[in-house]
């Protein structure tokens, strides 16, 4: 079933992911309202998709404050007549380590990231309740977010706050028939374009070539293309039923993954005193405690980035 007749919004979509997000939503049926900060940017995303016959408007604002989440949906129902779908992707970097970041660096990310899909998911869901529309709300999460990242304190307070707050959306939004999932893309990025690991599949994609299998199948990495197809799915009626969700997608794998659960319990009779904690928690949990980070197996010799130049 093709996703004709349906309106979304895609945030911070004038490139990159969003931009594919907004590709693939348009070439399913859906008409979109592509949002960038860069009017020349936004402008170029949006004949991309009415050149080729889609529907298209942008709405040049940053994503953060109120007025831009309602500024969205307004432009939504203005220029199709209604709102189905929203898909908060825009975001931004301030990567430093901890003792380097400002109150600057991690309020920005904060409120692009966190503050902003709260402003829109909020906008958009009051006119799905207003107007009994049994809408579809697409999160965008991060590995960092779920595992953690040297350098992201700020990125990884957003990205895991999002999925916080999906959970608790699932539940308060499932009366009035409206799902929200998080989605966990690993993809070509500027960002990751930096990393050297990453260096030989970003320059086959940036060759028009297939990455390497390594990439595509062992660390599920891949295009931006590669997850556009997750977004138009969950904009979709087969997706009716999937709500509260945090689904991974790169390359040529699809992951679902866990909300946290308590993985041992004990009990000790009056409590856990300073002195029994002292006694027992490194026999009881000590080899049962978290990693934190992801860790990748080693590169072949063949995709060994090639050594900087001095």
């Amino acid at each position: 079933m093709s996703l004709a007749g349906k309106v979304a919004i895609v945030t911070g979509s004038g490139r990159g992911l969003g931009l594919s997000y907004a590709q693939e939503l348009a070439r399913q049926g859906a008409a979109v309202v592509i949002n960038d900060v860069d009017a020349d940017v936004a402008a170029e995303a949006v004949e991309s998709i009415v050149g080729r016959g889609g529907k298209a408007v942008a709405v040049v604002a940053p994503v953060g404050s109120s007025e831009t989440a309602k500024a969205l949906v307004a432009s939504a129902v203005e220029n199709f007549g209604r709102l189905d779908t929203l898909v908060t992707n825009a975001g931004v970097l301030r990567d430093k380590s901890i003792l380097k970041m400002t109150d600057e660096d991690f309020d920005l990310v904060i409120n692009v990231h966190l503050r902003g899909t709260f402003t829109c998911v909020r906008e958009a869901f009051g006119y799905f309740k207003e107007n009994g529309v049994a809408g579809r709300i697409i999160t965008i999460g991060s590995p960092t977010g779920q595992r953690g990242n040297f350098g992201q304190t700020n990125y990884a307070a957003a990205k895991a706050g999002i999925v916080g707050m999906v959970r608790t959306w699932a539940l308060e939004m499932k009366r009035a028939g409206v799902t929200v999932n998080a989605v966990i893309p690993v993809a070509a990025t500027a960002m990751t374009k930096t990393v050297p690991f990453f260096a030989k599949a970003v320059e086959a994609d940036e060759r028009g070539e297939a990455m390497p299998e390594f990439f595509r199948k062992e660390l599920g990495f891949g295009t931006a293309d590669d997850v556009a197809g997750l977004i138009a799915f969950l904009a979709s009626e087969e997706a009716g039923k999937i709500t509260g969700q945090a689904i991974g997608a790169g390359g040529d794998r699809l992951q679902l993954w866990s909300h946290p659960e308590a993985i041992i319990s004990e009990f000790h009779d009056g409590g856990w005193d300073y002195s029994t904690l002292q006694e027992q928690f490194n026999t009881l949990f000590g080899n049962k405690l978290q990693s934190v980070g992801e860790s990748f197996p080693e590169l072949p010799a063949e995709l060994q980035p090639e050594p900087a130049a001095n």
